[in-house]
Parts: C-alpha cells; structure tokens; sequence
C-alpha cells in the first residue's frame, strides 16, 4: 500500500494522520507478536513496537499542544496492515516479517514527508527525524530477518 500521509499542507491534519498510521501499525505489531513462531523474533518486534507506542504518545502530545482531538484509533487501513500480517501467517514468519518490512515502507514515508513540512516548531521536526530513523531501522531488520529465515 502507498501512503499519502506526509503530503498534507495543514500541520494539524498530518498530526492526526500520524496518528492513524501509528495505531495501524501498533495493531500490525501486536498481530505480529501473536502469530510469529520463533519466540526471539517476537521479542525483537516487541522492542520496535514499543518505538511505534512512544512515537503515539509523543504524537498525542504535539496534538494537545496543537489543541486538536488526537484520534483513539486507527483507520481502514488498520484492516490492510493486520489483514497482510494475518495472510502471512498461512506461510510462516519469514512471510510474516515481509508483510510487516511493507507496512514499514508506509511510516518511513510518512515520516521522511513530515520532516519536510513546513508548519510545525523545531522539536516536532526533530521528532519526526528521530522517528522517520527508527522506521528505517525496523525496515531494514524486517528485510535482513525475512531474508535470512
């Protein structure tokens, strides 16, 4: 799937754009966690998880400042995200980490676009650098794993 996130011209509405695809990919993650059988795969996911949740909160966070109502939730691609993990899971974890190396490709997108915008102070660029870095990271050890399984 390709993202349009990161093209917005309102700051706000990438906020909560943002903010969607965090929850499509904490969804993805937890499905993730659940379906992988090699138990030391999971934890790794279980540690680039826990980026995705304190890159949601910081996103809550410049949202409040912003004074917009943060989403709860993700979107319709939340079905896309954790449907790809769930059809995976029919051919085992490598398959599973190639679903997953996909969904990545969307936020390091995402990320790299937000970094680019023009709206928003020094810190929210800085963030969307430090996050737009941890993407890539997981990109890159979701194609290294699923290559090496």
């Amino acid at each position: 799937m390709v993202t349009m996130v990161g093209n917005e011209s309102d700051f706000g509405k990438l906020v909560k754009d943002l903010i969607y695809l965090e929850h499509d990919a904490i969804a993805a993650y937890e499905s993730t966690i659940e379906r992988l059988d090699d138990k030391a795969l999971s934890a790794k996911v279980a540690d680039f998880h826990q980026d995705h949740l304190q890159h949601l909160s910081t996103l809550n966070q410049i949202a409040m400042e912003l004074g917009i109502e943060a989403p709860t939730d993700g979107d319709m691609k939340k079905m896309l995200t954790t449907g790809k993990v769930a059809l995976a899971d029919l051919f085992g974890d490598s398959a599973i980490l190639k679903a997953m190396k996909t969904n990545e490709d969307d936020t390091v997108t995402a990320y790299e676009r937000a970094s680019r915008h023009e709206g928003g102070r020094v810190e929210s660029k800085e963030f969307f650098l430090k996050a737009h870095q941890d993407e890539v990271r997981h990109r890159t050890w979701f194609e290294a794993t699923a290559k090496q399984l």
